[in-house]
């Protein structure tokens, strides 16, 4: 009989997989520069928060315009609005409550922005966007875990 895996068995092989890759095979951040995104890394991920509430504020009320309409234009058209609202939302959310653990570098903050950046991943996959996979999703995880080791 076959032994079935739970979902924290997969997270725990996933992130010993990328963590194999991204930080030990993969060419290694210089010291100074992890230590500037560590430091730096919060109060960055702040702005962009603050950036990113009127964005999102505008957004929301285009898409409570828009949602009827992109649902008859296609279900998959309407369908990966409302993905990509979800994604955003609980990713956002993720940031809000890294935030001021990553000011503490606890490893806490470090684990909230994997899975929001992890959440990231998925969205990637399930929009179908290459592009944002690749560059956005592999460069954050390989960010992510660079400084890793500075989060206790």
């Amino acid at each position: 009989m076959a032994q079935t895996k739970s979902p924290n068995d997969f997270l725990k092989t996933f992130t010993t997989t990328l963590e194999t890759y991204l930080l030990h095979k993969a060419p290694a951040i210089p010291k100074d520069v992890k230590e500037l995104i560590v430091k730096y890394g919060p109060w960055l991920v702040l702005i962009g928060l603050i950036f990113s509430i009127p964005a999102v504020l505008a957004a929301f009320g285009m898409s409570a315009v828009l949602s009827p309409f992109l649902l008859l234009a296609g279900p998959r058209l309407g369908a990966g609005f409302t993905i990509a609202w979800v994604f955003l939302a609980v990713s956002l959310v993720l940031e809000v409550f890294a935030l001021p653990h990553l000011f503490k570098r606890a490893r806490k903050g470090w684990m909230l922005m994997y899975y929001a950046t992890l959440l990231g991943v998925i969205e990637n996959i399930l929009m179908f966007n290459i592009a944002g996979l690749l560059i956005g999703s592999v460069l954050g995880l390989y960010i992510l875990f660079q400084i890793r080791e500075y989060y206790k």
